[in-house]
């Protein structure tokens, strides 16, 4: 059982290296101007290795793209504390995703890159299943009153979600992330309304 072991976590060793030297390639160079070749020496390794753990060089940016979108939704969900109301939750879950679009290319990758790469759906599905979602429960547990009678959740989500991604563009482009952070819990307090219908059933 121990060589079984042994190729597996080789095997991860591997698939890690690709992922680290493709990000840091992509981050640096763009996607269209990064080749599989390139990668492989990087991470140290052979094409052979490269296409043994993914098809092609969109699988490899997509797997790369699917491991950013994990942790950007892991520390939205670690800055939604248990037992904190779900306003201060969904207030807190914001400021952690403008947050957690500062590291170093990740901007670059899941808003420049991988749309061009791999299209509006594709990126759209595939925000929907971590940062997408997180918003999307955030602003259910978190309505109440007149909000939630009056503004369809979907599409609010969905709008709220494009407006997040241009505040992370424009920090990303130098503007200051402090006005950013105030504008975006701004807009979305004045979504919810006065603290005491947060969470309230309608009448």
């Amino acid at each position: 059982m121990q060589p079984a072991r042994s190729n597996r976590e080789r095997s991860e060793t591997t698939r890690h290296a690709l992922l680290t030297a493709a990000r840091a390639l992509f981050v640096d160079k763009g996607y269209a101007e990064t080749s599989t070749p390139e990668i492989a020496a990087s991470a140290g390794t052979t094409r052979g290795a490269l296409y043994h753990h993914f098809e092609d060089k969109r699988a490899l940016f997509r797997a790369l793209l699917e491991q950013e979108a994990e942790a950007v939704a892991a520390e939205i969900e670690a800055a939604a504390v248990p037992g904190l109301p779900a306003r201060d939750a969904l207030m807190e879950g914001s400021l952690a995703y403008l947050d957690a679009m500062t590291i170093a290319g990740r901007t670059r990758l899941l808003l420049i890159e991988g749309p061009a790469v791999l299209g509006g759906a594709e990126i759209g599905a595939l925000d929907e299943a971590h940062a997408g979602r997180t918003l999307r429960d955030g602003l259910a547990a978190a309505m109440g009153g007149p909000a939630r009678e009056a503004l369809p959740l979907p599409a609010l989500a969905v709008l709220l979600s494009a407006a997040f991604d241009r505040a992370a563009l424009a920090i990303d482009a130098g503007a200051p992330p402090a006005d950013f952070k105030t504008a975006m819990t701004g807009l979305i307090a004045c979504i919810l309304g006065p603290d005491d219908l947060s969470g309230a059933p309608s009448a």
